[in-house]
């Protein structure tokens, strides 16, 4: 693992948050994640890193992450609490139930779509997510 200083990481001293070497290592594992894991694949990553990390060490800090904001949780419907870094940008996740994969997209129509159906009502949409669970397709064409 890099020495580098990471995304999160950056965000956390931005903040004014005390770095110990350890919630350095959980920064680090959770900018490098290109998934959304939960706290016990971030302890499992961060503990291949440094054995000392404990897995309440992760989950103490993965609650002073979220409270300050740096990391979003997510409930995708199979029990654990999920996270990825906190964005500025918006997306919106596709969620495979058969084996967890989390797609994040954004698709500019839906976007549009919610925003009429909250104005339809006499609403101003101020902020939403969007969760699609599904599964693979057997029956597209795979030529």
């Amino acid at each position: 693992m890099t020495t580098e200083i990471s995304p999160l990481e950056r965000r956390c001293i931005d903040q004014g948050m005390k770095m110990t070497e350890q919630r350095r290592v959980i920064a680090r594992v959770l900018s490098g994640a290109d998934d959304h894991p939960d706290v016990e694949e971030v302890h499992r990553r961060s503990a291949a890193v440094d054995p000392r990390i404990s897995i309440a060490t992760v989950y103490r800090t993965m609650r002073l992450f979220e409270d300050a904001g740096i990391v979003a949780r997510h409930d995708f419907g199979d029990g654990r609490a999920r996270y990825e870094e906190a964005s500025s940008t918006h997306h919106d996740h596709l969620i495979d139930i058969k084996s967890g994969q989390v797609i994040e997209f954004r698709n500019e129509e839906i976007e549009r779509l919610q925003a009429e159906v909250a104005k339809a009502h006499g609403y101003r949409l101020v902020d939403h997510r969007l969760e699609l669970y599904a599964v693979v397709d057997d029956t597209k064409d795979k030529s």
